[in-house]
């Protein structure tokens, strides 16, 4: 079957998922890097501030992310200890300043957020991750 048949477009989903990937990455990493960050260093710090966690947790979290050039997060929890925003030696938490610092950025990564979502009702929104999760599933993945 081809793709126009389903959508009426020339397009493939492939297409669209990678399209918009890069969309969301670029648009973080722009909010990120004024305030001197990556999007991993965003994800290090959002991890420990939903719970205390050891860079051993951090690393399985999110090893989706994790690449041969980047096999763990360690040097960015550093960075971000450097910054004083994590503290601890086994378990990382967040400093005070750390949480403050998290706070001002979940409004912005929340406004972005809401960006990418705007006009879609909560059952288009649902309805999607459910056929992604599906096709995912098909082709061997979580």
């Amino acid at each position: 079957m081809e793709v126009s048949e389903i959508t009426g477009q020339r397009r493939p989903i492939g297409y669209w998922i990678k399209h918009l990937h890069e969309l969301a990455e670029s648009s973080f990493e722009k909010l990120l890097t004024e305030e001197h960050l990556t999007r991993r260093h965003w994800q290090v710090m959002n991890v420990v501030a939903r719970e205390p966690s050891t860079v051993e947790s951090i690393d399985a979290e999110l090893s989706p992310f994790l690449t041969a050039e980047q096999p763990s997060l360690r040097p960015l929890a550093r960075e971000l200890r450097e910054r004083g925003w994590l503290d601890g030696d086994g378990e990382l938490s967040l400093t005070e300043a750390g949480a403050r610092a998290h706070a001002d950025l979940l409004g912005k990564v929340t406004a972005t957020r809401a960006r990418l979502t705007d006009g879609i009702s909560v059952e288009e929104y649902r309805a999607t991750i459910d056929v992604l999760s599906r096709m995912s599933a098909n082709m061997g993945g979580q």
